[in-house]
């Protein structure tokens, strides 16, 4: 049986086993940590930093998705460098991403008082959107790099490794090996990667098709099609 440590989140004590992370060690005491690159259903790796959270004596902020708790820990989740810090992430994100499709994060930034037009000279992520197969598109416009739909394309579900992250520095985006469209990679259209996506880089097609204005009937019409032209290939 795991042995249990105590710590203190925001002034309240906590028991918790250890290996617990700080993020899962303030739920307990109902305690919410925001988090953008985090989900259940991944391996969390710290990407995002909006979790931060302040643990005296060390000189950084820490990101509490990873960061295991430890006996006579005391923790501070919202003391004026952390909502700092979450504030600046926030207002960055604004500046180099389309957001419209992010509610939560949206929410965020109301909550934290973020200034979406504070760098006004960033260089915004643009990039076409990929229409490239029946079930999804692709729109890296809105991507902000969080690396579920890479890890649940891996070894958090699917195993499949049909999309990883390309390029270097400001350059790196998500992609499929060589550039290739979806359809000539190992992806099965299992939709994992839709269900993760926190910001709408990744949407069904039918979702898509509709906010562009394509009505039902037509949509019906195209899937009708596909499936004819899928049928003759086989025969």
């Amino acid at each position: 049986m795991a042995e249990n440590i105590t710590l203190t989140i925001d002034g309240k004590q906590v028991s918790v086993e250890a290996g617990t992370t700080l993020l899962k060690a303030a739920e307990q005491i109902g305690v919410e940590i925001p988090t953008i690159c985090f989900h259940e259903a991944t391996t969390a790796n710290a990407l995002c930093r909006i979790c931060v959270v302040e643990v005296e004596g060390q000189r950084l902020l820490q990101p509490a998705c990873i960061l295991k708790a430890g006996a006579d820990m005391k923790v501070r989740t919202r003391s004026e460098k952390v909502v700092r810090a979450r504030r600046t992430i926030l207002e960055m994100l604004a500046s180099t991403m389309d957001l419209s499709d992010a509610p939560e994060i949206l929410t965020m930034m109301d909550e934290y008082g973020a200034n979406a037009d504070r760098f006004p000279q960033a260089e915004r992520r643009e990039s076409e959107v990929k229409d490239d197969n029946p079930m999804y598109i692709r729109d890296y416009s809105k991507c902000l790099l969080c690396w579920r739909c890479v890890q649940v394309c891996a070894e958090d579900a699917q195993y499949t490794y049909a999309i990883n992250f390309e390029g270097r520095g400001y350059e790196t985006q998500i992609g499929t090996f060589f550039d290739r469209p979806i359809p000539e990679t190992t992806c099965v259209l299992c939709g994992q990667c839709v269900g993760v996506c926190p910001t709408g880089a990744l949407k069904p097609k039918r979702e898509y098709l509709l906010e562009q204005g394509v009505s039902p009937a037509e949509i019906s019409v195209m899937n009708t099609g596909r499936k004819r032209r899928a049928a003759d290939k086989r025969g």
